[in-house]
């Protein structure tokens, strides 16, 4: 599925919105198949529910992540 997205980054979090319609303020993200997106999702927060993620975006077209910093 061809992905855009809009990141978002501040001290304490991280807004990632991920589209599958191109949008006009999204980067182009790429073709990701569902292996290739667990992948980005993993790199994005190690400790995300994947396989809860992968089928909204399979579903809805669209997730928004909010991910916030943690402090080590």
């Amino acid at each position: 599925m061809k992905i855009w997205i809009s990141d978002t980054q501040a001290q304490s979090h991280r807004i990632i919105k991920l589209n599958c319609e191109e949008h006009s303020n999204f980067t182009y993200l790429g073709d990701f198949d569902d292996d290739e997106l667990r992948a980005f999702y993993l790199e994005v927060q190690p400790d995300m529910d994947v396989e809860k993620n992968v089928k909204l975006l399979n579903y809805y077209g669209y997730l928004h992540l909010f991910i916030i910093h943690k402090k080590a």
